[in-house]
């Protein structure tokens, strides 16, 4: 099998961490490793049990504050180079096969991380790691670059009619 693509999962629609969690899902289910790193993340999701479920096949690591981002700080950026420079590590420890940079897009739109700092990662990952970007904004350099793009477009949300974030569903 090889492995070695990009994915990007963008758009303002509903489903792009969804989808990323659902292929570490069926890679785990395949007996491939997985490190998720979640950018501007800090809030108790039930996607974080993946570990336990799968007994720790699928690593899952926050790198935002416990609480939604409405104004970028200083702790932000701070938090978002630590978080990318583990996926860096993740990427080339040859301990996974695949590396999910959840919300990189955001962070990227944030200017929290560089595109250019991505699109190196992405041109000197090792041969062999798929790696998947997610996120809104997902910027052009990086769409060109991926293997497979996928763009979750909103059509229809019940968050117009007013309905919170789901637990189990939405977070």
């Amino acid at each position: 099998m090889h492995f070695g693509y990009v994915h990007v999962y963008t758009g303002n629609g509903k489903g792009k961490t969804t989808a990323a969690f659902g292929l570490a899902i069926r890679a785990a289910g395949n007996g491939y490793r997985t490190f998720i790193g979640q950018f501007l993340k800090g809030v108790k999701y039930g996607e974080l049990e993946i570990e336990r479920f799968t007994n720790g096949i699928v690593k899952v690591k926050q790198f935002g504050k416990p609480d939604f981002v409405h104004k970028i700080t200083e702790e932000d950026k701070i938090l978002a180079k630590k978080g990318f420079e583990e996926c860096k590590k993740a990427i080339f420890s040859g301990e996974y096969d695949i590396v999910i940079l959840d919300e990189i897009n955001v962070a990227i739109y944030f200017k929290l991380i560089d595109t250019k700092d991505v699109v190196e990662l992405l041109k000197t990952r090792p041969e062999g790691v798929e790696i998947v970007l997610t996120g809104r904004y997902a910027p052009e350099e990086l769409i060109e670059m991926a293997d497979l793009v996928t763009e979750m477009k909103e059509v229809k949300h019940y968050y117009q009619k007013g309905i919170e974030a789901r637990e189990g569903i939405e977070r």
